[in-house]
């Protein structure tokens, strides 16, 4: 009854802190998980980044990725990651992971407008500019053969 009054007037318990790596594979996740389900392409694509990014063995990102998946479960908004993102990683790296965003976005080889509308969102928040998010947008699809 306590616990209960108690929890009442303080509220929830704060959410734990979380790293950027777990940050980053949560935003992954999130761009992936907009238009269905989490398909094979899309996590070989997340996980493929997080090895590059983070220089972490195939085990490694398979399990970041699913700490990725967990985090991004839990969590209502997108706002908890990319603070992090925002405040832990370099320019050059927020802009290394919005070009993996895109590639994460068309990895189905297409563009599905809520997918459009989440890095449209993330890129803001996480200090890219809509003109790199554009040129990174530009060459992802370049890179895999799609039109723009």
């Amino acid at each position: 009854m306590l616990d209960f009054l108690r929890t009442l007037l303080e509220g929830p318990p704060a959410a734990a802190p979380i790293d950027a790596r777990r940050a980053v594979a949560a935003l992954l996740v999130e761009a992936a998980a907009t238009d269905a389900p989490v398909d094979t392409d899309e996590r070989d694509v997340i996980e493929r980044f997080l090895r590059e990014m983070f220089g972490v063995s195939p085990f490694e990102a398979a399990t970041l990725r699913a700490e990725g998946e967990a985090a991004q479960a839990e969590a209502a908004d997108v706002v908890r990651f990319t603070r992090v993102v925002k405040a832990d990683l370099s320019e050059a790296e927020r802009g290394v992971l919005l070009e993996a965003l895109w590639s994460v976005v068309f990895s189905d080889g297409k563009r599905d407008p809520h997918e459009d509308a989440l890095l449209r969102k993330l890129a803001p928040l996480i200090a890219v500019t809509d003109h790199d998010s554009a040129a990174a947008r530009r060459r992802v699809t370049a890179r895999l053969g799609l039109t723009d």
